[in-house]
């Protein structure tokens, strides 16, 4: 048998009697890792001391917390571990495995598993990986037709880049296509759907015009009902997180359990013509409190977003943050990216950044009690989202009103009356296993958030909010707001199709309680986006101009519909005040009237949304980021960059 090779061996040179010395050999005393990089020089006492007490209360290798805190090179932990397995070390990206033999694994069990097949040395499978530890386990998961097996030693980044090099095509198009394609939008781009949308349009019309008041008061109609729906659940919501929410608080005050051991926690951060803010974003990061060792970083850019990549290369990354590339396809959405990435996550919890986010301090520490205390149901955790920039003009504290109000009343209410959550698309933390389960995010859809909170409501897991914040920058220009919101909107509409193919099955699995309460969400906001200029003829009646169902309703039906108006409002802006409460927006109380000017925007952005429906359903209207975002870009504490790039 060979001895344990101290560097990269190349096995161009050796023959197949050699075969069996790549293969891992069990002995009765394996010396611990710790030692032999003492005896290798390659790690000081005092590192490895620090590395053993942080190993006894959390669920993480040694040699992770060593690379994490940058106490040892990766080229001499994997002499190390060699050493310890008996086993030899090789480069899979100086010499690319055999990519028939990735594909009867599978590359994305591949990469959760931290290895891949290498070669077939003298009738031998040659598995190259970075956990040793797990090779006994892993072999019986493993082929029958393709053993027996042999183990030898390979740096994870150099397992990816070689996964990459050999099959990244296969990868990226398994991204677009995780979701089944019953619960996916993926199917709504063809001919069907578009003659359905122009048919609708065009029956609209024509019934407007052959038959203008029947048709407006059907539309009023619709409108006045989605009106007292939409009002009744927002009080509904409000009612329940003042209940709830008062005693969650009393609860939250008491000592917090013990977690034996703390788990990894991977967190997805997509860009997009971010290049601009990538320094800050990481210095926002870097105020996680959450053990180094523990964080996996993924810093998600497209491949063409050449200006981007150019800024990572050239940041100095912490060792707790990796750059993956996503390769070009036919579509280029945020889910696509997020699916990709989802399969190079080292944690159990994975969890969801923007790129202009700054998270408080102890916000994954919250969020890994939260997931302990909770059963396997609980999925989903959605922190709250807030805005660093409210004063920068009367559109910004709109935006930061109405957000106060949807996360800190409307989605904990919701949540607390058992009802679907629509999730928002940032501080999101899951359970990897069942965000796996459900095939990840549908890369098609463009609100990918609102439509993984359904699926997860449907495939019966929960989700809860979480009273963490994430700030992040308010979109306060008013067409890219509108252009912002009108994605949103052809997201709810897209998301509301989808789920409604099969309404019976739909019932089923959410219940009558759910059920309705996704058609008052999706259905009913989209269609006051719609509706809002005939309920805005209401509030004209106060300034004596007619209206024109006026000889059909009556003073009485129009006084009814008025009072269900005003009324709404009342909630809306009651809801709002509660929401800005507290110190730091109490400032937003004199501008709440503000908001009969800025909901009208989203008139405008639902009709483009429908528009896009019909012509550009996958279209992907970006928001630039950091405009508005003063922060400076502090360093960031880390000594050389850790980066996984695919191979041309």
């Amino acid at each position: 048998m060979l001895a344990p090779a101290p560097s990269p061996v190349s096995t161009a040179a050796r023959g197949p009697s050699d075969a069996a010395s790549l293969a891992r050999r069990e002995r009765p005393a394996r010396p611990p890792l710790g030692q032999i990089l003492l005896e290798m020089r390659a790690v000081s006492p005092e590192d490895l001391l620090k590395a053993l007490v942080l190993r006894k209360r959390q669920e993480v290798r040694l040699g992770d917390i060593l690379l994490a805190h940058g106490w040892v090179r990766e080229a001499d932990l994997m002499a190390a571990l060699a050493a310890q397995w008996q086993a030899a070390v090789i480069d899979p990206v100086a010499e690319l495995p055999d990519p028939r033999l990735i594909d009867r694994i599978g590359a994305e069990a591949c990469l959760r598993q931290g290895m891949v097949p290498w070669r077939r040395v003298a009738g031998c499978t040659v598995i190259a990986t970075a956990r040793p530890e797990d090779f006994a386990r892993l072999r019986e998961t493993l082929p029958e037709a393709m053993a027996p097996y042999a183990m030898v030693i390979a740096a994870e980044t150099a397992i990816h880049a070689a996964l990459l090099a050999r099959r990244q095509t296969a990868l990226i198009r398994r991204a677009e296509t995780l979701v089944a394609p019953t619960e996916s939008c993926r199917t709504m781009n063809g001919p069907k759907t578009q003659l359905f949308a122009w048919l609708a349009l065009v029956a609209v019309t024509l019934a407007l015009w052959l038959a203008p008041v029947a048709s407006f008061a059907v539309l009023t109609f619709w409108a006045i009902v989605t009106l007292a729906a939409g009002s009744a659940l927002k009080l509904a919501a409000f009612v329940a997180e003042l209940v709830g929410g008062a005693r969650e608080r009393r609860l939250a005050a008491l000592p917090p359990p013990a977690i034996a051991r703390l788990p990894v926690v991977s967190l997805m951060v997509p860009l997009l013509h971010e290049h601009d803010i990538s320094g800050r974003l990481l210095h926002r990061l870097s105020r996680l409190s959450y053990p180094r060792e523990l964080l996996d970083v993924l810093l998600v850019v497209e491949e063409d977003d050449t200006a981007t990549r150019t800024v990572l290369a050239r940041t100095r990354l912490p060792h707790w943050a990796r750059v993956i590339v996503v390769p070009d396809g036919p579509i280029r959405t945020k889910p696509r990216a997020l699916n990709f990435a989802l399969n190079f996550c080292r944690g159990t919890i994975i969890g969801v950044y923007d790129a202009e986010d700054a998270p408080d301090p102890d916000q994954i520490h919250a969020v890994v009690r939260r997931f302990h205390q909770r059963g396997p149901e609980v999925a989903c955790l959605q922190g709250v989202l807030d805005y660093y920039n409210p004063r920068t003009n009367w559109l910004a504290r709109c935006f930061t009103a109405e957000y106060a109000a949807w996360f800190r009343a409307m989605l904990p209410g919701l949540a607390r009356l058992g009802l679907v959550v629509p999730l928002g698309g940032t501080t999101l933390f899951f359970r990897r296993a069942a965000i796996e389960a459900l095939g990840g995010w549908d890369a098609h859809n463009v609100t990918e958030d609102a439509d993984l909170g359904i699926r997860l409501a449907r495939h019966g897991y929960r989700t809860e909010l979480i009273a963490t914040v994430t700030h992040e920058e308010a979109n306060c220009r008013v067409l890219p707001w509108v252009r912002q919101r009108s994605r949103w909107l052809k997201g709810y509409a897209m998301t509301w199709g989808v789920h409604m193919r099969d309404p019976a099955l739909l019932w089923r699995q959410l219940g009558a309680w759910r059920f309705w309460g996704f058609q008052v969400l999706f259905l009913g906001s989209l269609s006051q986006y719609l509706l809002a200029p005939v309920l805005w003829l209401l509030a004209l009646l106060a300034l004596g101009v007619g209206h024109p169902l006026h000889g059909l309703v009556g003073d009485a039906g129009l006084a009814a519909m008025t009072g269900l108006f005003v009324v709404s409002e009342i909630i809306t802006l009651g809801v709002a005040a509660w929401a800005v409460r507290g110190r730091e927006h109490r400032h937003l109380w004199v501008w709440l009237p503000l908001l009969n000017l800025y909901f009208p925007l989203g008139a405008l952005a639902a009709w483009k949304a429908i528009y896009e429906v019909a012509v550009r359903p996958f279209y992907w209207d970006k928001t630039t980021h950091g405009l508005f975002d003063h922060a400076a870009a502090l360093p960031v504490a880390a000594t050389t960059a850790v980066q996984m790039r695919p191979q041309p």
